[in-house]
């Protein structure tokens, strides 16, 4: 039951640097590569609460999971957002939230353009990222978040009602 509950703290945590930067930080600073860290920090979020919520349900003999990390994200999708009311622009979402940080780890190059940072891809295809749309991210974390300790609080009061 640990490696849930320590994937949940590390989301949580990585969730509060982010919200720091977006709200407190940047209002101060006004440095626009602070944007860029906010979204990796969000992407830690993210992978770490996907990751908490696959070792509950496997803890819970509900999923299998696999050495492969796309075969285990397939299957968050396919069975685990079922579970957690996870809607499909939700999952769209997070998937645009991971290509867009994969794109920027791989990126040979971004600048900035008025309020945008502009990530510039291999096939020069270019992806933009604001405060807004950090935000709007911020915000389903945040929601994924309490929709996963929902759940689980249910399935443990359940099993305890049960013994």
């Amino acid at each position: 039951m640990d490696k849930y509950r320590e994937n949940l703290e590390k989301a949580l945590r990585e969730l509060k640097i982010a919200d720091h930067i977006i709200y407190i930080t940047y209002s101060i600073v006004k440095d626009k590569r602070l944007l860029l860290k906010a979204l990796d920090q969000e992407a830690q979020a993210l992978a770490y609460l996907i990751n908490a919520i696959l070792q509950y349900e496997y803890l819970w003999k509900h999923i299998k999971l696999y050495n492969n990390s796309e075969d285990n994200f397939h299957t968050f999708v396919d069975k685990c957002s079922k579970r957690y009311n996870i809607s499909p622009e939700e999952i769209e979402t997070i998937k645009q939230i991971l290509k867009i940080t994969r794109e920027h780890k791989k990126s040979p190059m971004e600048f900035l353009r008025k309020d945008k940072i502009i990530i510039l891809g291999d096939n020069l295809k270019t992806t933009q990222i604001d405060l807004d749309i950090l935000k709007v991210y911020l915000e389903l974390i945040k929601k994924l978040v309490k929709k996963a300790l929902f759940v689980w609080k249910t399935t443990e009061n359940t099993f305890k009602t049960l013994q």
